[in-house]
């Protein structure tokens, strides 16, 4: 009998103490780079604008919570979620299987392909046959830089890393670069419907498994209780009709949703 008080004794200390580490989030912080037009990037007045940051805050408002975005270099955003710097990352941040093995990811927010941007008549191509001897340019830390060490590097091209995608861009429209290397959505959104990328055509998706497609929204490893409460959100997004809302109103009737 007394062994049995014991045993339900410290069960009602476990379940006690359940509830109170369970964390009730009335703010989410959102890690972001701000400098990948139409994802994310700045308004005139200062404020973050672009497809990513309408996702986060409409979970945000369908979580019913607040919505802090903290600014930060692409290649800081791990390190950050680590050091609690921020709850999620939701900055065009693609699944990897190097990037599972150190954070976990929410369901899907969209996929897209990556590509090459160059000065049109320039003679490149997808290839990378065609590049070897000239430089690209990629932002540190994403999925392109992988690609650059793994591929690029060891087939004669000359590669350039940068801390964000607008000196990428300075770059390259400087004559620094000959081609730089980035999501295929963004540089052809983005930078060709700018003013300064007039003068330039993006190639066909490189095709490379080392390259994957789905983005989703980055969270510190073993955080079950965010990944359930995020997937919660976007598949209310994508229930009520304002997942479609928000893709139509940056993306036309492209789709960039794969289901998967």
């Amino acid at each position: 009998m007394k062994k049995t008080l014991l045993t339900l004794s410290a069960l009602a200390l476990c379940m006690a103490a359940g509830v109170a580490t369970a964390k009730e989030y009335k703010q989410l912080r959102f890690g972001v780079d701000p400098s990948y037009a139409p994802f994310e990037s700045k308004a005139a007045d200062g404020s973050l604008v672009g497809f990513d940051i309408d996702l986060g805050n409409a979970i945000c408002k369908e979580l019913k919570v607040e919505c802090k975005w903290v600014e930060s270099d692409f290649d800081g955003m791990i390190p950050g979620l680590k050091a609690n710097k921020f709850d999620g990352v939701i900055s065009s941040m693609t699944v990897t299987p190097a990037r599972e093995k150190v954070i976990d990811f929410s369901n899907e927010l969209f996929s897209g392909p990556t590509a090459y941007v160059f000065k049109k008549g320039s003679g490149l191509n997808e290839s990378v046959a065609s590049l070897k001897g000239k430089t690209v340019g990629y932002e540190q830390g994403t999925i392109q830089e992988a690609y650059a060490k793994s591929v690029l590097d060891k087939a004669g091209v000359k590669t350039q890393a940068y801390q964000n995608q607008d000196q990428v861009y300075a770059d390259l429209t400087s004559g620094r670069l000959d081609a730089a290397i980035q999501d295929m959505l963004q540089a052809e959104l983005g930078f060709l419907k700018s003013p300064k990328g007039a003068d330039y055509e993006i190639s066909k998706p490189v095709d490379s498994e080392l390259l994957p497609s789905k983005t989703a929204i980055g969270i510190k490893k073993g955080n079950n209780e965010l990944k359930a409460l995020l997937d919660k959100g976007i598949k209310a997004l994508h229930d009520d009709g304002t997942y479609a809302e928000i893709q139509k109103k940056h993306f036309g009737d492209l789709n960039l949703y794969s289901g998967k």
